[in-house]
């Protein structure tokens, strides 16, 4: 089984996360490119105590870039929508 910290790797506090959040529960974190969801599911609920009801993810593909004369890419990476079970919440911002 992977680590913890190669499932989940931050999470993604934005303007459309936010509203995701207060709308619908709904949480957003960067994971892993291999993770898959249900080991989505359990680091969520060992790492922060609550229930889970769904997971969706999203491969976020890279964009190319020019670095002065060369071109390159940015790497693809992960997102995943995590749906808390009603009652449960998450506060990112407590320290």
């Amino acid at each position: 089984m992977a680590e913890l910290h190669d499932i989940l790797v931050r999470p993604i506090v934005t303007e459309k996360s936010s509203l995701a959040q207060a709308a619908d529960n709904v949480y957003v974190f960067e994971v892993g490119l291999k993770a898959n969801k249900i080991q989505i599911k359990h680091a969520v609920e060992r790492a922060f105590g609550v229930g889970v009801e769904d997971v969706r993810t999203v491969v976020v593909r890279g964009k190319s870039k020019r670095f002065g004369r060369f071109f390159g890419k940015r790497p693809n990476w992960k997102k995943a929508y995590v749906r808390l079970a009603s009652g449960d919440q998450l506060n990112f911002l407590e320290a």
